[in-house]
């Protein structure tokens, strides 16, 4: 079954201990690579430049084994950089350089015609609010329209509302580009930090998956961190998932692990509440070690 995931890929520096590296990463790419190792046929969507570095980030992910067919060149822009720090505790902060970024411009590339004809075949489609921050409208509405178009086939489209609050203008804005993907999607993937800073208010797991059941999701899983998940299911009762308690090295792409192993189960046929197991299992792996990404299969 084919996963075709949209996002920006970009460039991590890695501040651990005074051990600094450079190495890749961005939400989306991390879910696409834990899929891969998953054994799971995952197509990447973004651009990056016609840089040297640019060529290594696109080796890199062909080695995991993602189809690095759709990843399109941009002429004149590089990837983005982000550098990663890590409190005593592992948890992170960040910092970005990503105005020149090419995947802003990934919609804009002609190739991207041939590329949105392939994801309408897929059997899921996958993406962030993060996707939608770094386009322009025009991008965002053909990746909405991408959406619509993969569901009239048949397929089912995947959405996170990973919210960072300096890619946007506004919260409205981002509640709007937001509530658009909601209505647009089969499977939620919200995290209750993300949704309470988003929409500026309190809220618990209950009242984020009920906006979202009520927006036209019919499978949410709300992330929950130390407290586990939530499960809500359109017509049913909402449940509650104790977590896998761990040591934190570093909470760097904890919740997109947990979305690949969530998404990889529902890939696979699985119940909801054994891709959930999937989804935490993976997730206490990622946070045992350093980096988003770990060097090898876990």
């Amino acid at each position: 079954m084919t996963l075709f995931i949209f996002g920006e890929a970009m460039l991590e520096y890695h501040t651990r201990g005074g051990a600094d590296g450079m190495q890749y990463g961005g939400d989306t790419l991390n879910t696409a690579i834990h899929l891969t190792r998953m054994g799971h046929d995952v197509a990447y969507a973004t651009a990056v430049g016609t840089d040297p570095v640019s060529e290594s980030l696109i080796a890199s992910w062909g080695e995991e084994g993602v189809n690095i067919a759709h990843v399109l060149r941009h002429p004149n822009r590089s990837p983005g950089i982000y550098a990663i720090h890590l409190d005593a505790h592992g948890e992170r902060s960040f910092l970005y350089w990503r105005d020149r970024s090419a995947a802003r411009e990934m919609f804009t590339l002609p190739a991207m015609d041939a590329v949105l004809a392939d994801a309408e075949k897929a059997d899921m489609l996958y993406f962030s609010l993060i996707t939608l921050a770094i386009l322009p409208d025009e991008g965002r509405e053909k990746l909405l329209g991408l959406a619509a178009a993969l569901r009239r086939n048949g397929g089912k489209v995947a959405y996170d509302s990973n919210f960072r609050p300096n890619l946007w203008e506004s919260y409205s804005e981002a509640q709007h580009w937001s509530l658009r993907a909601m209505v647009g999607a089969d499977i939620g993937l919200p995290t209750n930090v993300d949704e309470c800073q988003l929409h500026e208010e309190q809220m618990t797991e209950e009242d984020i998956s009920r906006r979202w059941i009520a927006a036209g999701c019919s499978e949410v899983v709300v992330k929950a961190g130390e407290k586990g998940c939530l499960l809500a299911l359109a017509g049913h009762a909402a449940e509650h998932f104790q977590p896998n308690l761990v040591k934190v090295v570093d909470s760097s792409g904890a919740g997109d692990a947990f979305n690949a192993g969530y998404l990889g189960g529902r890939l696979s046929k699985l119940t909801e509440e054994a891709s959930i197991a999937k989804g935490q299992a993976l997730a206490s792996k990622v946070i045992g070690q350093y980096g988003a990404i770990p060097d090898v299969a876990i």
